[in-house]
């Protein structure tokens, strides 16, 4: 990051600018002044999703953002956050980062309709674990967790802490615990063929 002002930087870059309008300027302080912009231009790379992601979290719309940013449509401001953004998935290109959003989310609905089909059988297994004994700390707390979300509505929920307390029940639950290992196999399946049927449509 630079060290300096960047409205100085891009003051001292614009009086280059100038100077080869109206004339010959020695060549190593356009190089300079390329340099300095290069500088402000990965600086401004950096607060742009900075900026989108806290407009967002206060209330924008990605139709309220899409004019300040420039595009017409509230999809194009949201891609447009998905290119700039650092990518939690190790996704480098901005691209990449809009795939793997759109693979995110293909899989989260997968999950979430298979969730929904079977909410009686997640909040029968949940109720088992929340109400078992004999857990260790860390058992306990995702047991205490089971037992807060099986009082909200959305049964996707569930999932997380259902998953997360498996590796902490006990061995004579072992039974128990192999059946959250297939849940969690089989939700992960579930994520690899969404995210791969939607880059199938895409690319038909």
């Amino acid at each position: 990051m630079m060290d300096v002002d960047p409205a100085r930087v891009v003051e001292r870059v614009h009086e280059v600018v100038v100077a080869t309008r109206g004339g010959e300027v020695p060549a190593e302080r356009v190089v300079a002044a390329l340099a300095a912009l290069r500088s402000v231009r990965e600086e401004l790379g950096v607060w742009e999703p900075e900026l989108i992601a806290a407009a967002r979290a206060g209330g924008a719309s990605w139709a309220s953002l899409a004019p300040a940013l420039g595009v017409a449509s509230r999809q194009a401001a949201e891609r447009r956050f998905l290119r700039l953004r650092p990518s939690a998935t190790g996704e480098t290109t901005g691209e990449g980062r809009v795939d793997a959003e759109r693979d995110r989310r293909a899989g989260d609905r997968a999950v979430a309709d298979w969730a929904r089909s079977n909410a009686a059988v997640l909040r029968q297994l949940a109720g088992q674990v929340s109400a078992l004994d004999g857990l260790d700390a860390a058992g306990r707390e995702g047991a205490d967790r089971l037992g807060a979300a099986l009082g909200e509505d959305d049964v996707t929920t569930l999932l997380p802490p259902l998953a997360a307390v498996r590796a902490h029940l006990p061995r004579d639950h072992a039974g128990l615990a192999d059946r959250l290992g297939a849940i969690s196999e089989h939700t992960d399946q579930l994520r690899r063929d969404a995210a791969g049927h939607r880059r199938g449509a895409a690319g038909s």
